[in-house]
């Protein structure tokens, strides 16, 4: 079900304080200069809308190529698509879509146990939380935070909390969870730009929830430093002054590019490491006594919406999942939004085969719940709401119409309590007996 753009709003809709970042993003996305016409592969420069020509302004990220680039996104018919392929069934599709998607991520470890180790816990009156650290490749032991709730009888079920980017790489699941000696200054603000002030997992831990939040790989404690960065302490955040955490986020920020490129020439992709360890996360999670494996779930904004579309897309073992802000298709985005997003979020190749809807949608006819901000200025509005439209048209091809709903809320990026409250009875109405 896609629920109307207008009808769909809950709570409050004031605006809320944006960080630097975001108000940059408005500013970009309303500032441009739009492209009057252009005409064609190599001719003249486009004429624009303030009449000059030969200037190289143009409405689009890409500038005045902008057609040509197009041109060749036109190419692109998503033939692996359920819409677009013949397939007997969901089945036949989902096997299709993920043995390409992961052939694109260019990254297949051999597999191995967890092996985990607690190196860290502690109770409150409400829940225990521990500090684990597991295995998901031969090379790569993750650090995550887990939150078991007292008082609850019996395997519970469970939610992968997958952290966002926002230009904030100093840390990671602290994002989504409670710090264990109280929450940095950083990451008040954090959440309260992106959150609207609570701990998610915190949150869902209340409801009965067993929830993990790991660092995506280039953040938190897998972040990394740099020799021409003069920060003193380190390794310590708890030393870390707020002029040096945003100095060590816009140096990492920087260092993106350089990332995607080491990887790429390393044979791989980011996007294969982020989401593999999401993958291996669900592992671990259902290998805990306290979890009924049989109930989880997963959910996140942002870049934690973007993996949440793979993670629910690509494993069977998520039952149910709430993607937020980060679902469009993709080719509306092309124009003018593109320098918008981190390097984590493009898979090279994807769209020659399939559309980011497409991957989501491979979960039906599980039930899956897509939030999106109508004032997002992330994203185009146009390629929002192509994207619910698309999943409803699959889920209702699968016979499911009922397990899927597309939420519209008229406020910018952000996972605001009213949205989180909706997200979360999306959960209980599926996990819980």
């Amino acid at each position: 079900m896609i629920v109307d753009p207008k009808k769909a709003e809950s709570g409050s809709t004031k605006d809320v304080d944006g960080w630097d970042r975001r108000s940059f993003l408005s500013t970009l996305a309303v500032g441009g200069v739009a492209l009057a016409g252009y005409p064609g592969f190599g001719t003249q420069p486009a004429v624009c809308e303030d009449g000059l020509q030969g200037s190289g302004l143009s409405a689009a990220d890409v500038g005045t190529i902008y057609p040509e680039i197009m041109t060749l996104a036109d190419q692109c018919r998503y033939p692996l698509s359920w819409l677009e392929r013949g397939y007997p069934d969901a089945v036949a599709c989902r096997q299709a879509v993920r043995e390409k998607i992961f052939e694109l991520f260019h990254y297949a470890p051999a597999p191995v146990q967890p092996a985990p180790e607690v190196v860290d816990r502690w109770e409150t009156p409400e829940y225990i939380q521990e500090k684990v650290i597991f295995s998901t490749t031969p090379w790569f032991r993750v650090p995550a935070y887990v939150l078991i709730p007292k008082g609850r009888k019996g395997p519970r079920p469970a939610i992968v909390d997958l952290h966002s980017h926002g230009g904030m790489f100093v840390y990671g699941k602290e994002k989504v969870m409670p710090m264990p000696v109280g929450d940095d200054p950083a990451i008040v603000g954090y959440r309260r730009d992106n959150y609207e002030g609570r701990s998610t997992s915190l949150a869902l831990c209340r409801r009965g929830y067993v929830v993990i939040s790991i660092d995506c790989f280039y953040f938190g404690e897998r972040r990394s430093l740099f020799g021409d960065d003069p920060v003193k302490p380190g390794w310590d955040r708890s030393k870390y002054s707020a002029e040096e955490v945003q100095r060590l986020n816009r140096r990492s920020g920087e260092g993106e590019s350089t990332l995607a490129r080491s990887l790429f020439w390393a044979g791989t992709t980011w996007q294969g490491i982020v989401h593999w360890d999401d993958i291996r996360t669900v592992d671990y999670l259902a290998s805990r006594p306290e979890v009924d494996p049989a109930r989880i779930g997963c959910v996140g904004i942002s870049m934690g919406g973007y993996r949440t579309d793979f993670l629910a897309g690509l494993e069977d073992r998520i039952q149910c999942a709430v993607s937020v802000g980060w679902m469009s298709t993709l080719r509306p985005l092309i124009r003018k939004h593109v320098d918008t997003h981190s390097f984590v979020h493009f898979l090279p190749g994807l769209t020659r085969f399939v559309d980011l809807p497409d991957v989501l949608a491979c979960m039906v006819p599980k039930p899956l719940m897509v939030q999106q901000c109508r004032l997002d200025a992330l994203y185009a509005l146009e390629g929002m709401q192509e994207s619910v439209k698309k999943i409803g048209a699959i889920y209702a091809k699968g016979g499911a119409d009922s397990k899927f709903e597309g939420r519209f809320y008229d406020r910018p990026h952000i996972f605001s309590l009213d949205m989180q409250e909706d997200a979360f009875a999306w959960f209980d109405r599926w996990l819980k007996p």
